[in-house]
């Protein structure tokens, strides 16, 4: 008898049917699974590259700029050259970090402005970047040329110092000079400087010996080591030509600075300061007061009305401060300097211009300039209308 086999048959078939769905059902797990892998894995490898991933950026944008860090890969992590200079780069105002990063590279300072850019975007840093110049080397490595780039803010600063200023006055440019010390540092520094000179008298502070002019300094610097930069410059400045000088109008060197910050004070124009030292060098000659309104105005001090430590016009109280200071009162020379002079100042005192004057007036035309005379009666003619 023949068996009909025909339902065997299908029902074999239909029992394997469930046997390889189930398999492509694992496979599209397994392969599911890599995928959640590598997602999970990829921002993983990419920190340990180039550092964790910005949080703007939503998780589309995670993977993306991760995985083209690990394209990029030594591009970013690399220096160009580990030998090289650094070299100036400016960032303008404005300039998005494409823009740098194609400087970059153009300036030879990186190998890839592309893989530069992505690093930029991957960290976050391309929001941060800032107008300024910088100094940026081929030898770092782009992930630490794109941090320097977040700080325009320079190891070094331009410190002046301007010709006539009092200690208070220097003082007063630290807050905004760059400079990491504070205007009380500074003054205690100069009360009792470390620096010690052989024309210093013992306890005798800074004022006067801080030679004007522009420095180039760490912006880190400690104030002991600021003012002793400033008095060692000055130092320099006190030739063995120039105290020969002083020596031939009978002064010492500190009796010199006393008298060159005096002239600094009172010449408006650098080129009267050999006249004007003359006649104070004529007065002490002749046993003669000075008389001299700047060493009135430090005595004085700040004056909260106006504002300014050197008041003007002066009353005739001023003229009566009780002080050493006041040389309408005190024969001879203050006890100190009462300003920074210029170097032009204390060669005016070395080699001042030979006249017979004793007094001089400010001009009446707003000049700046000075009349000059030999007798009192003469200084009286020259007084203003």
């Amino acid at each position: 008898m023949i068996m009909n086999t025909e339902p065997t048959r299908r029902s074999r078939r239909r029992a394997r049917f469930p046997l390889g769905c189930l398999a492509f059902s694992l496979l599209s797990l397994f392969l599911f699974l890599v995928m959640i892998g590598g997602y999970v894995a990829i921002p993983i490898l990419a920190e340990r590259v180039a550092g964790p991933v910005s949080d703007n950026l939503n998780s589309t944008q995670r993977i993306q700029y991760s995985m083209l860090i690990l394209w990029y890969g030594d591009l970013v992590t690399t220096p160009l050259d580990a030998n090289a200079r650094e070299v100036d780069f400016s960032v303008k105002d404005g300039q998005g970090a494409g823009s740098v990063a194609a400087a970059l590279e153009l300036a030879g300072i990186i190998r890839s402005a592309e893989a530069f850019t992505v690093y930029m975007v991957y960290s976050g840093m391309d929001t941060g970047v800032q107008a300024g110049n910088f100094k940026l080397s081929p030898a770092l490595s782009p992930i630490q040329i794109a941090q320097k780039l977040q700080d325009s803010t320079p190891t070094q600063v331009r410190f002046v110092i301007l010709a006539g200023w009092r200690l208070e006055e220097v003082a007063a440019t630290l807050p905004t000079s760059g400079l990491s010390l504070t205007q009380d540092q500074f003054m205690r520094a100069t009360h009792a400087p470390k620096s010690k000179f052989d024309f210093l008298p013992q306890g005798i502070g800074a004022e006067g010996f801080l030679l004007p002019g522009e420095y180039v300094l760490p912006r880190v610097i400690q104030a002991d080591e600021l003012v002793s930069n400033l008095m060692n410059s000055m130092a320099l400045e006190l030739t063995s030509e120039l105290r020969a000088g002083f020596a031939r109008q009978n002064l010492d060197v500190f009796q010199a600075v006393i008298l060159a910050s005096i002239v600094q004070r009172e010449a408006v124009v650098a080129e009267e300061q050999p006249a004007i030292a003359s006649v104070f060098l004529n007065r002490l000659a002749q046993g003669m007061r000075l008389e001299t309104d700047p060493t009135i105005q430090y005595a004085l001090g700040f004056d909260q009305g106006l504002n300014t430590w050197w008041k003007v016009p002066l009353t005739a109280d001023d003229l009566a401060v009780n002080s050493l200071y006041n040389t309408y009162q005190n024969l001879g020379l203050p006890p100190g300097p009462i300003c920074n002079p210029s170097v032009s100042a204390l060669q005016a005192v070395a080699y001042p211009a030979q006249t017979p004057y004793f007094y001089f007036r400010a001009r009446c035309d707003g000049s700046g300039l000075h009349n000059f005379s030999e007798t009192y009666d003469q200084h009286l003619q020259n007084g203003c209308p």
